[in-house]
C-alpha cells in the first residue's frame, strides 16, 4: 500500500478532530509551526488533504524574516534552476526547495481556498540592500478559472508595488497564453511564467539575469518599482501565510 493511498484510507477517520488532522497532515507552515517544528527548512505538507508536498518553511529564524510561520511558493537565489517552462510544470510545482523552486499552482488553489492569505516579497540585490512588499490578501482560483490571482492590501517595505497589474489576472506560460494582450504572448516575450496583465511590472520568474543587464527588454527577473527593467535581483521569494483568525486551532 502506498503512502498516498494509506493517507486517503486514514484522512477520514480524523474527520472532526482537528488537532489530530493538524498534527498528521499540516496544511501549511503555519501548522507545521504549531506542531512544535520552529526550525527554517523543508517540511512536507499536505494542501489537499491526503498528498504530501515538500516544502520550505521560513519560520522567523536562522537570519530568515521576523515574523514566523510563512510558506514559501516561490524563491530565486542563484539561477541554478530553469524557470522557462511549460504549463503542466508551472501547475504541478518544480525545483529545489533548499533552493529555487516554483511550489504549484495548484497547490497554491488548494492551499488559498481552504483559507484567507497574505503574500510577503522578499527582493534583494547585487549590493546587499534588502526591502520587501507585503500584501494582506492572495488567493489563486482553480484550473478552470485559469489559476487566477486576486491580490491586494499593498504594504511597502521599500520595494513598491509592482503587483498591482497582475490583480485578478489568469496564468499565462509560453504554451498556455491567458494574458490580456491579444498582440502578443506575455510569457514568450519575456521568457517567465506569471500573472501576466499586458505584460508586466514584476517578472519574478523571468531569466536569472545577475544584475543590471540592459541587452533584452524586460526580460530579466525584475522588480519594476525597485530595480527598474533592466535589473535582475540577485534574491526574490514569494511567501505566504494564514492571517489570524483563519490558522488551524
Amino acid at each position: 500500500m502506498t503512502v498516498s493511498v494509506f493517507l486517503a484510507l486514514l484522512l477520514p477517520l480524523l474527520v472532526g478532530s482537528t488537532s489530530v488532522s493538524q498534527e498528521l497532515f499540516p496544511t501549511d507552515c503555519s501548522d507545521v509551526y504549531t506542531n512544535g517544528q520552529t526550525l527554517s527548512g523543508v517540511y512536507t505538507i499536505y494542501p489537499a488533504g491526503d498528498t504530501p508536498v515538500q516544502v520550505y518553511c521560513d519560520m522567523g529564524c536562522n537570519g530568515q524574516t521576523e515574523d514566523a510561520k510563512w510558506t514559501v511558493i516561490q524563491r530565486r537565489m542563484d539561477g541554478s534552476v530553469n524557470f522557462y517552462r511549460p504549463w503542466a510544470q508551472y501547475k504541478k510545482g518544480f525545483g529545489n526547495k533548499n533552493g529555487e523552486y516554483w511550489l504549484g499552482l495548484e497547490n497554491l488553489y488548494q492551499l488559498t481556498h481552504k483559507r484567507k492569505y497574505e503574500l510577503r516579497v522578499d527582493l534583494q540585490d547585487f549590493e546587499g540592500v534588502k526591502v520587501y512588499a507585503q500584501y494582506s490578501t492572495f488567493s489563486v482560483e482553480s484550473e478552470t478559472d485559469g489559476y487566477k490571482l486576486h491580490v491586494g492590501g499593498f504594504i511597502n517595505g521599500g520595494a513598491g508595488d509592482s503587483l498591482e497589474t497582475n490583480n485578478g489576472q489568469m496564468f499565462s506560460t509560453f504554451d498556455k497564453d491567458q494574458d490580456a494582450t491579444k498582440e502578443s504572448n506575455c510569457a514568450k516575450s519575456y521568457l517567465g511564467g506569471f500573472w501576466y496583465s499586458a505584460c508586466h511590472h514584476a517578472n519574478p520568474n523571468g531569466i536569472y539575469l545577475w544584475g543590471k543587464d540592459g541587452t533584452f527588454y524586460a526580460i530579466g527577473n525584475v522588480w519594476y518599482h525597485w530595480k527598474g527593467y533592466d535589473y535582475g535581483l540577485k534574491f526574490i521569494s514569494m511567501k505566504i501565510r494564514p492571517l489570524p483568525e483563519t490558522q488551524a486551532v
